[in-house]
């Protein structure tokens, strides 16, 4: 048994999975830029090991961070993979932030090399200042050196293309991966994953699709964010080795013209992306026969839309909910829809995932559960022991807060059925309390994008003196000749919520402020309501 434990700890790897494809798939494309390049498993690897070597010979070894802040490119796969060779860790981050923002990640990581995009260079200075830390190296992959940066290309152009040498041997508990959280609700926490986490993140993702070497995907989202890394991104691609198509930004037209081109199987996106695909689909026709799956996250799929994109698109269409944490940890398959449209699906095969009661002062047990009976709402659990670390970088607080007996608790609220298909209702500090009465802002919006004249709503409260809070839409109209009138008689006559639940206030805007992994921001809403309510924006109806 020690033979096999050791066996198993060493070689039980992601990089040994990466270099068994080096072998077995080297002259098959395993990154391809469109209009720039093409890499095969081969040509990519020599790309990671010159990147390697440079970074080895900048004294990066065990334990250290390299933090990415790019866009989908290249450079970032290959920082992904070489810094899994010579044991050090790789953390992206997001480009949106500020440089107050990340000046914190800075301070909470301290990373020895930072590899930007030459845009933003000013803010990752400015960052660097606020944060003080300095990295030993700051690495621009679209310019070239200054006085404050090294271009990617000089930095390893003289880089030999040779395996790495270390004399210490890969683990599967080794930290290879450091994301962020997306902060909605706080300050942005740290998440190490393990060589292990990714070892199983892939498995999972390959069973689920399901995906193997001869699949191509394109994900859409951001890599800095778990769904856009371990979905259909490098992680599970080269894992399985497949091939990878590249899209900096997101792009409707370009996405359905690569999907014909390279005969693409799986495109991953937010819902946000089905939409334009789909407004796009019926504008162009392309050809989508070999797309066997469309995956998208970040928000429940309602089920008039639903059933247009698998008229549209596909009729493979899957929507999977999880957490930076644990990943993704429901899934909701094709032959579940349309039926389970608007659920998140139930538990994937490795993960537990339950629906448990609410206390303020407390976390409820593991096996208090609320009935499943798609009424009563609690929180939503997940013990994901193969994907999740169960611990933050350097946050003991927040460790204690979020994990318990070995789950974590995720602060989303839930519904759950007789055959465990999870409803999300909102988060806890997004709940409406009007008139003593519990208000989910989902189940509001939900009913408002029924509405034809409607593109997308977000739902919110503003303080009352008599109510404790009122209900508050801001809402993306799909014609001009809405009414705020029109909506709240259309709230009246639905029969899927009550009276009570409807909104009292309305603002029409052009867009609503969702973050990098497609979920619409409730905090920022509620900021924007209050101040809308003091200016007299708001339209009472």
């Amino acid at each position: 048994m020690e033979t096999f434990k050791h066996i198993f700890e060493t070689h039980y790897t992601w990089i040994e999975g990466f270099m068994r494809n080096v072998r077995r798939y080297a002259d098959r494309p395993a990154i391809i830029m469109p209009g720039k390049n093409l890499w095969t498993y081969s040509q990519m690897n020599r790309e990671v090991n010159r990147l390697a070597n440079a970074l080895q010979q900048d004294g990066v070894g065990k334990g250290d961070v390299v933090m990415l802040q790019l866009l989908n490119c290249p450079e970032f796969a290959f920082c992904y993979i070489a810094t899994q060779k010579i044991h050090a860790v790789s953390s992206p981050v997001s480009y949106r932030l500020s440089p107050g923002e990340l000046a914190k990640n800075l301070a909470d990581t301290d990373p020895k090399v930072l590899i930007i995009d030459q845009r933003h260079e000013e803010s990752v200075l400015e960052a660097i200042r606020l944060s003080g830390k300095q990295p030993k190296r700051l690495i621009i992959v679209d310019g070239p050196t200054t006085s404050h940066a090294t271009s990617y290309a000089d930095y390893v152009r003289q880089a030999s293309d040779d395996e790495p040498r270390t004399d210490v041997p890969f683990n599967i508990y080794d930290e290879t991966t450091r994301l962020f959280t997306s902060g909605t609700t706080g300050r942005a926490k740290a998440v190490p994953l393990t060589s292990i986490n990714e070892v199983l993140s892939a498995h999972d993702v390959m069973i689920h699709f399901p995906m193997n070497y001869r699949d191509v995907t394109m994900n859409t989202t951001p890599w800095f964010h778990r769904g856009g890394l371990h979905c259909g991104g490098p992680c599970p691609t080269f894992y399985a080795g497949a091939t990878m198509v590249i899209m900096p930004k997101f792009d409707a037209d370009k996405t359905l013209q690569y999907v014909s081109r390279y005969k693409i199987s799986f495109v991953v996106g937010v819902p946000t992306v089905l939409e334009s695909l789909a407004d796009e689909q019926e504008r162009q026709g392309y050809d989508l026969h070999t797309l066997r799956g469309i995956v998208t996250m970040g928000s429940p799929l309602e089920r008039g839309a639903c059933i247009r994109y698998q008229r549209v698109l596909t009729p493979n269409i899957f929507n999977g909910y999880g957490t930076t944490e644990t990943l993704w940890n429901t899934f909701l398959r094709p032959f579940d829809l349309p039926d389970g449209a608007g659920t998140a699906g139930r538990a994937m095969v490795d993960d537990d995932v339950r629906v448990v009661r609410v206390y303020e002062d407390r976390h409820a047990e593991p096996d208090d559960l609320v009935a499943t009976d798609s009424h009563e709402v609690g929180e939503v659990i997940i013990s994901s022991p193969a994907k999740s670390p169960y611990v933050y970088v350097n946050n003991p607080e927040e460790t204690e807060k979020k994990y318990y007996k070995g789950f974590i608790y995720t602060n989303d609220l839930a519904t759950w059925n007789e055959k465990q298909f999870i409803t999300i209702c909102g988060r806890k500090d997004d709940m409406i309390i009007s008139s003593g009465e519990n208000i989910y802002p989902t189940e509001v919006e939900e009913v408002i994008n029924q509405h034809p004249k409607v593109k997308d709503c977000i739902v919110t409260s503003t303080p009352d003196k008599i109510r404790g809070q009122k209900v508050t839409a801001y809402v993306v109209p799909a014609a001009e000749s809405l009414t705020p009138e029109e909506l709240d008689q259309f709230c009246k006559d639905s029969p899927d919520i009550a009276n009570f639940k409807r909104p009292r206030y309305y603002r029409f805007v052009s867009q609503i402020p969702f973050n990098a992994t497609g979920k619409k921001l409730h905090y920022k809403i509620k900021n924007t309501a209050l101040d809308d309510l003091k200016n007299g924006l708001l339209y009472e109806v």
